[in-house]
């Protein structure tokens, strides 16, 4: 219940904030483990770097359980859409029907439907730097221009 009410809002806020670039982003088939058998294009993929995946193992192996990456999309921000990102035990968060699951060498990346359209073609990476630690986005296709922190971003507008 607790996700749909975040859904609910979430979509509500998107539209407010963004109904232009809402308008502008078309429908395309996704390709993850619960999507049809169907071939999809290399740029509807979420892609997960190396050290992504070693750090969502090295994770799973500390806390002892399936932990999955949960890759959201908001609307706020400095530029107008923020990159969310949680960590969620696979045991007790089971993906919903809207959630597609990208997994590669045992670790795993669940992003919504309406997230995906804004991030698809995208790496998801783990960085580190002596003053931080954190997943991000890259490379993102639909992304014009981001912050100089990368949290946030804007969308084009074709």
């Amino acid at each position: 219940m607790k996700m749909a009410s975040h859904r609910a809002t979430f979509a509500i806020r998107t539209a407010l904030l963004c109904q232009r670039s809402l308008s502008s982003i078309s429908a395309v088939r996704l390709q993850s483990s619960s999507a049809s058998s169907a071939a999809a294009s290399p740029s509807e993929d979420l892609l997960l770097s190396d050290s992504c995946v070693k750090q969502l193992q090295q994770i799973a192996a500390r806390e002892h359980s399936h932990m999955h990456l949960r890759v959201l999309v908001e609307g706020g921000g400095c530029s107008g859409f923020q990159y969310k990102f949680d960590l969620e035990d696979s045991s007790n968060a089971k993906p919903s029907d809207d959630d597609k699951v990208f997994e590669k060498d045992g670790a795993r990346v669940v992003v919504d439907e309406t997230s995906l359209e804004y991030i698809k073609g995208s790496t998801i990476d783990y960085h580190k730097e002596l003053i931080r630690a954190a997943f991000r986005v890259l490379d993102n296709p639909l992304s014009e221009q981001g912050c100089s922190c990368g949290a946030s971003f804007t969308i084009k507008i074709d």
